[in-house]
């Protein structure tokens, strides 16, 4: 059994409103910082896991974004192993 370092990343499908990075664009304009447009905000996991391959924890962490961190219906996920 080895030990697995990963990070998911979690966002808004495109086409889908993001009303907290339309919130966060207008707060940094409101702050001074020209230039910024179409800010998405999303959400990171960093997540440590024993499993007997890099493929097995690869496959976990799918199963884990499938059913309980993301709303695949709106939103994608990026796994990341380290």
């Amino acid at each position: 059994m080895a030990s697995f370092t990963a990070q998911i990343r979690v966002t808004l499908k495109r086409g889908v409103l993001d009303p907290q990075g339309k919130a966060i664009e207008g707060a940094l304009g409101s702050l001074g910082f020209e230039g910024v447009h179409q800010v998405r905000q999303g959400k990171t996991f960093d997540i440590s896991l024993d499993a007997s391959s890099k493929a097995k924890a690869e496959e976990e962490l799918n199963a884990m974004c499938e059913k309980l961190l993301a709303n695949t219906v709106i939103e994608d996920y990026a796994v990341t192993i380290e």
